[in-house]
Parts: structure tokens; sequence; C-alpha cells
């Protein structure tokens, strides 16, 4: 009800709604002609910016494609996606008045829209290609069904992720029809501050277009700033069979990289993840991006490895609450279904937690006291410690290593009091990098030794 109430009573919507409603109105009054043209203004008002979705995924439809891809039906089709940009809008450039929403009023490119100097993932790829509602769904817990709903991006949409000492950083999505390379654009200002690049490619679509697209963001970045980290999601995997998802990953990365070669860029470094929005597939692919913009990795990593070895513990995850991204796990393999069990368990003692759980001043159930424990049927027990606000440990481990609970509560308060050591000196580093008369090296104190019991 709620997200209804938004849709209808949004400022740039209201104009709209007041035809929708006052046509029902009139309808009632006895006037029906009146009332359905009102009303039919309205609609169009409303609901017009989700007719493009709705004919592309139209037009992927076996049969329909045909019909909607004859020559005067498609011409038409194209017309409406240019009007729908708005007069002075030219797709491929960038126009001079062109803003995005959330800073109206600023400069799109403005450096002091990072005063703080936090890494910048920009999301980058075609139009359609599922930014925005990946974005959505990681970030801002949007259901996947929702994502169908949202309309297309054409503003640059400014992101501020803070949820915790370590997931600080902002996300720029980026129209897929913006020449970001135009003139009009600083790609020093774009690229320069560019902590990773995530090109976002749908699977289940031709990606000819979307590679040549990717070579040009590549290259073109890369020659502006060579410590970008360069990302590509092969997005949409759900919609397709398994042997499918490993060809075109195959066949995208030969391809990407190929062209890369040829072009002498051969120092360039691509990942590539398969995802989607409709499994836990496109958090880990995040967790791997976002991981590579935390410069304490390697002390997290190395903690859990100690407290996994003391403790009789497989695997352990240190997640991120917020947006289940995990930060950091320990040195053994990752498997996708321990990942997913992981998440599962999160959403499970995040629910009850704000049904049953007493809220603190701040309005959060979920507290220093939060703990969770699962046993599932195959002798396996899920274990789940808050570690602080925004951070949980969730562990794996067997039913008979579970006998000694009491060791594994003291090496994990053990592990978060060295947590909280490393976000004190990650605080100091802060404060230093703001004081230029003062050392680095006098503020920040040395790690105490963890002390862990076997």
């Amino acid at each position: 009800m709620k997200k209804t109430i938004f849709f209808f009573f949004q400022r740039t919507k209201i104009k709209a709604s007041s035809f929708f409603f006052l046509g029902i109105l009139i309808v009632f009054l006895g006037w029906p002609i009146i009332g359905m043209i009102a009303e039919l203004y309205g609609f169009i008002l409303l609901f017009g910016g989700f007719l493009p979705n709705a004919v592309y995924y139209i037009r992927r439809l076996p049969g329909l494609n045909i019909v909607l891809n004859l020559p005067g039906i498609s011409s038409s089709y194209e017309q409406e996606e240019e009007d729908h940009y708005g007069p002075g809008y030219e797709v491929g450039s960038y126009t001079k008045d062109y803003n995005d929403g959330p800073y109206d009023g600023e400069s799109d490119l403005n450096v002091n829209s990072n005063p703080e100097g936090k890494p910048r993932i920009l999301l980058m790829g075609l139009r359609r290609s599922g930014k925005s509602s990946i974005q959505k769904v990681v970030f801002h817990k949007m259901s996947p069904n929702e994502t169908l709903f949202l309309e297309s991006t054409n503003k640059i949409v400014k992101d501020e992720i803070s949820n915790s000492s370590f997931v600080q950083f902002q996300i720029w999505d980026f129209p897929g029809q913006v020449d970001f390379f135009d003139s009009n654009f600083d790609c020093e200002m774009i690229f320069g501050g560019c902590g990773a690049l995530v090109f976002v490619i749908d699977a289940q679509d031709d990606y000819i277009d979307a590679l040549m697209k990717l070579n040009l963001t590549v290259t073109r970045a890369y020659k502006v700033n060579p410590n970008i980290r360069f990302e590509v999601f092969i997005h949409k995997v759900d919609g397709l069979s398994d042997d499918h998802k490993i060809e075109a990953q195959r066949d995208i990365h030969q391809r990407a990289n190929d062209e890369l070669m040829e072009e002498g860029f051969d120092s360039v470094n691509l990942s590539f993840y398969l995802t989607s929005i409709y499994d836990h597939s496109i958090f880990e692919a995040f967790s791997k991006v976002v991981q590579k913009l935390i410069p304490q990795l390697p002390t997290l990593e190395n903690l859990l490895n100690i407290f996994v070895s003391n403790s009789g513990i497989e695997k352990a995850f240190l997640f991120d609450v917020v947006s289940k991204i995990y930060i950091a796990t320990d040195s053994s393999p990752v498997d996708m279904q321990s990942y997913e069990l992981c998440c599962d368990m999160i959403d499970v003692v995040v629910d009850i937690s704000c049904i049953y759980g007493t809220k603190d001043a701040d309005g959060a159930a979920f507290d220093h006291q939060s703990l969770s424990l699962i046993k599932l049927n195959n002798s396996t027990i899920l274990y789940l410690r808050e570690v602080n606000r925004f951070l949980a440990l969730v562990c794996i481990l067997r039913e008979d290593h579970f006998a000694r609970q009491g060791l594994i509560d003291y090496n994990f308060v053990c592990f978060r009091n060295a947590i909280q050591e490393v976000f004190e000196v990650r605080m100091q580093v802060q404060q230093a990098s703001h004081n230029a008369n003062t050392g680095v090296g006098e503020l920040i104190q040395p790690l105490n030794s963890v002390a862990l019991k076997e």
C-alpha cells in the first residue's frame, strides 16, 4: 500500500495522478466520455514510461517478435523510444542540460559530490541490460519481480552506500545510451577516482554491440586510470540452460580479451561473472567486486583463517547484513550452495528479529546479542553471531564439532575484538589523511595479537 501511494503521489507525477483520479470522479458524476478521456490522459502520463520496456520484452516472444520487427511497426517503436527521452536528447550523446535527479541543482560530475573520497563503482552497459535492477535488488532490497516495473534510466543515478565501516562507496548508474566520452564529459573526473567499473551484458540478447561498447569503454577508461578494476557481469542467465551459460561465458571471455590484445591492451585484466537477480549469483558477484575495494581484506581473511582453524569450522563468511554481500571469507573455496544457505539464514534472523526482537533506541532489532543456530538434516550446523550492528559472522560446521561451543564462542569474542581494532586503525588512517602535518605512522597503533585457544 505504501509503495502504491508513493508511486501515485510523487512530485513528478502529481499532474498525471490528478487527471487519472479526476477522470474517475467525473465518470461517477455522470459524464463518462469526458471522464474516460481525462482518465486515459492521466493513465498515459503515469504508465507511458513503461511502454518501451513492455515492447522490449514482447519483441522477444516467439511469433510476436516477427510482427513487431516489421519495417513500419519497428520504426514507430524506435521513434517512441526517442520521444521517451524528451526533446533535445540525442541517443549516443550527452546533452548540455543533462543532470541526474537526486542531485538537482548541482553539477553532474562535481568533485565535491564525494567529499570523503570514497571509491566509486560505475555501472555501465547497453540499455535494458539490467543495471538499475541489479542496484535496486542488491542495495535496496527490492524484490526481483518488482524490477519489471522500473522505468528506463535516462539520468545518471548516484547512490551512496555506507552500510558499515568496510562497505563504503558510491555507485554511479550510467544510462546505456549515453556517450560518456563526449566532449561534454570530464573523463578525468569520471574515471580518475573510480575503483571499479562494472559492465553489464545481457546474455539473452545479441551481445555483439555490447562487446563493442565494452571494448571502447575499457580502452578509454584504462588510458585515464590504469588502476581501475574491470568487472563484466554476464547478466540474465536465469533463462539459459547450463550449457548455454558456459558457452556464452566462454564466447564473451574470448572475444573481449582478443579485441583488447589486438589493440595492445594485454595488461588489462577483465573478470567475468554469470549473474541473475533471481538467485544469489548477483550477490556473490558484487561481493567479489566490493572485496577488491577493501584495503583491509588481507587482514580480515587472515583473522578468519585463524578463527576457522582453531574452532573446527568448515567455512566462515563475514557478511554485510544490509546487502548480504560477504566482505571476507576464509581461504577454503566458496561453495555456491553454502553461500546461499548463509544468505537465507541472514534473511530469517533479520526478519524474526524485526518481528519478535526488542528494538534499541535507533529502532534496530539486530544488536550485539543477536545469534542464531540452525541444524540441517545432514548433521551440519549454521551458526550466526553478530559482530557489530552491520556485520555478522556466519559459520558452517559439523554437529560433532559444535560440542565445543564454549571454545567457539571464546574464539569469536577474540575475533570480534580484533575486528574492532581493524575499525580503529581505519579511523586513524582516515583521520591522518585529513591532517597533513601529522605522519600516519605516528597515529596508527599496531594490532594486538589475536589470542585464540585451540
